[in-house]
């Protein structure tokens, strides 16, 4: 271009002036096209074309790799946590996946083959894991992520194999969470101090057989008895106990039951830890004939034994003769399942994640092999993905596995985070000589205010704190317990209902994307297994209704209420910054959840009864769904923000950063677009809902207009009889309503919501051009020619 410039008396230094004269180098350029002819002309157009082109917009390369997870999850800095992600996933791509492609899941018995996956978890270190380093283990502190990892690595393959191993870590649990040192020093340890080259393999049995299983956890079936009890002696307990659907009992030789008391000497209920050698009856029962998780054993155990009272899980005390458990078998599940439930929910995040490359790849390849997909055509290179609906469901799809991966560990490095605080509250109480539950309490709620005045200096600026007041909080244990506890209460259930719940419903979705394939034996990436494995997940470790119980009580305390509000106004605040994130459309859907929460503690149905209490679960439990979509949202809008600040440190991240910052920022909205949906819908339900529609009766109609009445306004007030029409019912001159079942409803007490509403749909612009650029990017991404693990 230079030379042709020169050749017709353009120098360079001509090219500003000509610019300015011209008002920019593209009236330059029409100036020399003027005087250009035949092959100059094309040469001068293609080169104003290129010279005027928009910059090409950052795009998504490759599928997020393990350095990007690693800044989005937290655990970048973790080398410890690195290697046991790598071993995990040795096992899952390696001898977990042959045994999937070569049948093991055809039968839900017990094999060889599957007990093999056992050795390998041992040999890979996995089953260490759940101990302390002094012990054998490998991970000092808490390990809740660490258990999380390894789900989720696991059940990327296969749900059954990673419940296997999750099922190991429940049956230890009770006794890590709430056991006594003696406990401790015998079963949390790899093998057992009899034979050290045998392994302890635990199962958890709470659930009875049925009609009670998988209803009430505090319905048992299970009994506890004094066998016997000599003066100056330990007491013996018989223990009468049927599990049902128990996970790990084909090979468990450590049982951690839940029983109630059948003796007056024995006060309520409590878990006892059963071994195999125990005299009595250990029958590890039927295998449950189950068509999911067939890589695990599931089994409907009996046990008839004598055990040693110092099994009571947390041991007991004996008060004017009666033996009285220190911890009830309610408050043993609880600490339990509040940690235990995050890495279920994520073993629903990895089969969506793990779905994604699957459904490109068979997209891709729908038509080749045909005469009108031929190399070159874009009908080969990406086959289905020429249409926008397989793009655009896939990245339904990816989004929801984000979302819910983002929730699943940001609970986990909750629970990681309360429990050295809960034992620091538990040796407070002990100082504090408190032991009945009422006092506990109030010692909690007096730490309240200070949590909530925590989190509001947090949100200001470190110029504009009281940093004596700051650290003074900081500092109070019981207070930074309050406020982590609050969190983690909420962020599991909320954790283990949606990821469950609506990732389940998004698998078959996954699914459908297959097409016809999706449900064969031989789909790649075992989608169809993953599908209906899904489906028991929603259920393990209590079903729906249980979650949305829980957090219908955990939602209100005012501490988690202080931190959602602020995590509203931080997402309003970097929306300024983060615009493409969705964040302020989350926000604005934020904002009415507190204000439809509010509104029902205090509104009343047209019959008159109290909306918000919590056996009213038709108010509850749909306002518990409407939080997790919130919390599920935020979590992966900041899991973006913080990929995007730390991505430059990581040499392996930064060139490819843009594109994929985009990318997951545009899938973040995607998210927050179907959030905002789903609560304004909930909420809208909820704020209509409970009123009575009017009838067309003399006082619902006061504010109707009638027809004669306005023949007659007509000729003082122009037109006012086609604007009535218009904003409210006319009434006609024969007395007739409009046939419609009653007059328009009125807003009256409700109006700010109704503004609210309005506001929030509008906070939906942009979102699905958001969605068109990820669904767009999907058709450029490069992924590997072949999945890692056999199919």
């Amino acid at each position: 271009m230079l030379h042709i410039a020169s050749v017709y008396g353009f120098e360079p230094k001509d090219w500003y002036l000509q610019g300015r004269r011209w008002h920019g180098f593209r009236a330059t350029l029409r100036v020399w096209k003027l005087h250009l002819t035949g092959t100059l002309v094309v040469i001068a157009t293609v080169a104003m074309q290129t010279l005027t082109a928009r910059p090409t917009e950052p795009a998504l390369e490759t599928l997020p790799g393990d350095d990007v997870r690693q800044i989005m999850w937290r655990f970048a800095h973790r080398y410890d946590l690195a290697m046991i992600v790598q071993a995990a996933r040795g096992v899952a791509r390696g001898p977990v996946a042959r045994l999937v492609a070569a049948g093991g899941r055809n039968t839900h018995e017990w094999t060889p083959e599957k007990a093999e996956i056992l050795a390998e978890y041992e040999a890979a270190g996995l089953s260490a894991v759940y101990f302390d380093p002094a012990r054998g283990g490998l991970i000092e502190g808490p390990k809740n992520m660490a258990v999380s990892l390894i789900a989720f690595e696991l059940a990327w393959v296969d749900a059954g194999a990673a419940t296997s191993s999750l099922a190991a870590y429940l049956g230890l649990a009770p006794i890590h969470e709430r056991g006594t040192a003696q406990q401790r020093e015998r079963y949390l340890q790899p093998t057992q101090p009899e034979n050290p080259s045998a392994p302890w393999h635990a199962a958890f049995a709470l659930t009875e057989p049925i009609p009670f299983v998988g209803v009430d956890t505090g319905v048992l079936g299970g009994k506890v008895r004094i066998a016997e009890w000599k003066d100056g002696e330990e007491p013996v307990l018989d223990i009468d106990k049927r599990g049902r659907f128990i996970t790990n009992m084909a090979v468990a030789n450590l049982v951690t039951a839940a029983v109630d008391s059948d003796d007056p000497r024995i006060k309520g209920s409590c878990m006892v830890i059963l071994e195999d050698t125990d005299p009595g009856l250990f029958d590890r029962g039927i295998p449950a004939r189950k068509m999911v998780h067939q890589l695990s054993s599931t089994r409907d155990p009996v046990f008839r034994l004598k055990i040693p009272a110092w099994r009571i899980v947390g041991g007991y005390q004996v008060v004017d003769g009666v033996i009285v458990p220190n911890f009830s078998h309610s408050e043993v599940i609880e600490a339990v399942f509040r940690r235990t439930r995050a890495a279920v929910g994520l073993m629903t995040a990895a089969k969506l994640l793990s779905a994604v490359e699957p459904v490109i790849r068979y997209q891709r390849s729908r038509f080749r092999g045909g005469e009108a997909g031929q190399p070159g055509s874009l009908r080969h290179d990406i086959g289905l993905q020429m249409k926008q609906d397989v793009v655009q469901r896939l990245v339904d799809v990816w989004a929801t596995g984000e979302a819910s991966a983002s929730l699943g560990f940001a609970a986990a490095r909750q629970s990681d985070a309360l429990e050295p605080l809960e034992r620091r509250k538990d040796r407070i109480f002990e100082e504090l000589m408190l032991d009945g539950a009422r006092g506990k309490s109030r010692a909690l709620a007096a730490a309240y205010p200070g949590a909530i005045e925590f989190i509001a200096l947090t949100a200001l600026a470190s110029e504009d704190r009281d940093l004596a007041r700051y650290e003074s909080l900081l500092n109070d244990e019981l207070t930074q317990f309050v406020l982590t506890d609050s969190l983690s209460g909420v962020l599991c259930a909320a954790c283990k209902l949606w990821n469950t719940g609506h990732g389940a419903n998004m698998m078959r979705e996954a699914v459908s994307l297959m097409g016809g394939y999706g449900i064969t034996e031989d789909c790649p990436g075992f989608l169809g297994h993953k599908w209906v494995d899904a489906q028991l997940e929603a259920t393990y470790e209590g079903p729906e209704a249980v979650q949305r119980r829980q957090l219908a009580v955990t939602m209100t305390n005012p501490v988690f209420l202080a931190q959602f509000r602020q995590w509203a106004v931080e997402l309003r605040r970097r929306a300024a910054t983060h615009a493409g994130t969705g964040a302020c459309t989350l926000a604005s859907a934020m904002e009415i959840w507190l204000w439809t929460l509010d509104h029902l503690g205090t509104a009343r149905d047209a019959n008159g009864q109290k909306l918000y209490q919590v056996n009213r679960q038709g108010v509850t439990f749909p306002l518990a769904d409407a939080l997790c979509w919130l919390l599920a949202a935020r979590h992966f809008i900041v899991d973006v923000m913080e990929l995007e600040a730390e991505g430059p440190n990581h040499p392996t991240v930064a060139p490819g950063l843009p594109g994929l910052v985009q990318f997951m920022s545009d899938m973040a909205h995607v998210q927050s677009a179907r959030t905002a949906g789903e609560v304004g819908r909930i909420c809208a339900e909820l704020v209509f809902g409970y009123n009575r529609h009017p009838s067309w009766t003399e006082e619902n109609c006061e504010a109707c207009y009638h027809a004669d009445e306005l023949d007659a306004l007509e000729g003082i007030i122009a037109g006012i009889s086609g604007c009535a029409y218009a904003v409210s019912d006319v009434i006609d001159e024969d007395g007739n309503p409009p046939q419609k079942a009653g007059p328009c409803v009125r807003f009256g007490g409700v109006d700010q919501f109704v503004k609210m509403r309005t506001k929030l749909d509008g906070c939906l612009t942009g979102s699905r051009l958001a969605k068109d650029r990820a669904a767009d990017a999907l058709t450029k991404v490069v992924i590997p020619e072949a999945l890692d693990y056999p199919v």
